[in-house]
């Protein structure tokens, strides 16, 4: 039974590793439309009062939707690599497109959360209704009480609405789910013809052909994933030459003793290493031989970006 579970896990991590970047972006997605759900059961309470609507129900709408943005800015590797590319480098060897498709793809990431929340609330109409229920005219409603204005308008999406216009009120809540909906709809086709665009220009402006840039992109991926498990196998030998420097012994299990009997290398690396292989990076080449990464780049012992080797150069869209 463990054989199998183990079995099942393997295949779909690999099934994952191997369409990341969709299968994040839809479960980005879909716990979006989650949280939406709960938020909008839980959450969401028109203050049904003028001049609070509207706040409060474009604030549901655009608050979380600039939080989610936030925090896809900042769990996006990228975004970290950018920083420290401008504070130890600058981006001055980055062409024009190159730099576009890069921020494209820290962008892009970043938008899937806030874009589908937007959406979402648009399409449920809810927020929108509460927001604007204040500003429809009465005139356009024939036979409304002329003595009621905006008090009263406002008090459309609750369920205290006066008995003399409750009459009124699927014909005002019709009208305001319309709009939302439209504006839902239109969100939605504009962000899907910008990443078809985009990834036009991606495709336009690569110098790589389908096939390369499909290896660069599997190298990319194992790279970062044989550097981190080395990395923290590194950092547990270090830290347990340390220990039994200070100690005299350190505390280890049998899988741990055999990990470091294996490897028993204990090398600090230094800071200009570290720096080497930090940072933006865009394909390049020398002499037509592909570098595929800083690390690689560093392993041939090329370092700094000399325009050498800018004879080709161009970014990974990831959205």
């Amino acid at each position: 039974m463990a054989a199998l579970l183990a079995e099942n896990f393997k295949f779909l991590s690999l099934f994952f590793k191997s369409k990341d970047v969709v299968i994040f972006n839809g479960l980005v997605a879909l716990g979006t439309v989650c949280s939406q759900e709960v938020f909008s059961v839980v959450a969401f309470h028109c203050p049904c009062s003028p001049e609070r609507n509207y706040l409060y129900g474009f604030a549901a709408i655009g608050v979380p939707a600039l939080v989610f943005f936030l925090i896809g800015m900042i769990l996006n590797n990228h975004t970290w690599n950018l920083v420290a590319e401008c504070r130890g480098r600058g981006v001055k060897n980055c062409t024009a497109p190159a730099t576009f498709l890069l921020f494209g793809s820290i962008v892009g990431r970043a938008v899937v959360a806030p874009v589908t929340w937007s959406v979402i609330s648009l399409l449920r109409g809810e927020a929108y209704v509460c927001a604007r229920s204040e500003f429809i005219k009465p005139e356009s409603l024939p036979g409304f009480p002329f003595e009621h204005g905006p008090q009263t308008m406002a008090r459309f999406p609750c369920k205290d609405t006066p008995v003399e216009v409750l009459m009124f009120k699927d014909e005002v809540i019709r009208r305001l789910k319309y709009e939302s909906q439209l504006i839902g709809w239109m969100l939605l086709a504009a962000v899907a013809v910008a990443v078809f665009l985009v990834k036009c220009m991606q495709r336009c402006t690569s110098p790589l052909g389908y096939h390369q840039e499909a290896y660069w992109s599997q190298y990319r991926s194992t790279e970062s994933e044989l550097f981190n498990r080395t990395a923290n196998v590194h950092a547990k030998i270090l830290a347990a030459s340390n220990v039994k420097q200070f100690f005299g012994f350190v505390a280890l299990d049998k899988d741990e003793k055999e990990l470091i009997q294996e490897n028993p290398s204990n090398e600090v690396q230094s800071s200009p290493q570290w720096n080497a292989i930090t940072g933006v990076y865009l394909y390049r080449e020398k002499n037509n031989i592909p570098l595929y990464s800083r690390l690689h780049k560093w392993a041939k012992g090329l370092m700094g970006n000399g325009t050498d080797l800018e004879y080709k150069e161009t970014a990974l869209l990831a959205v």
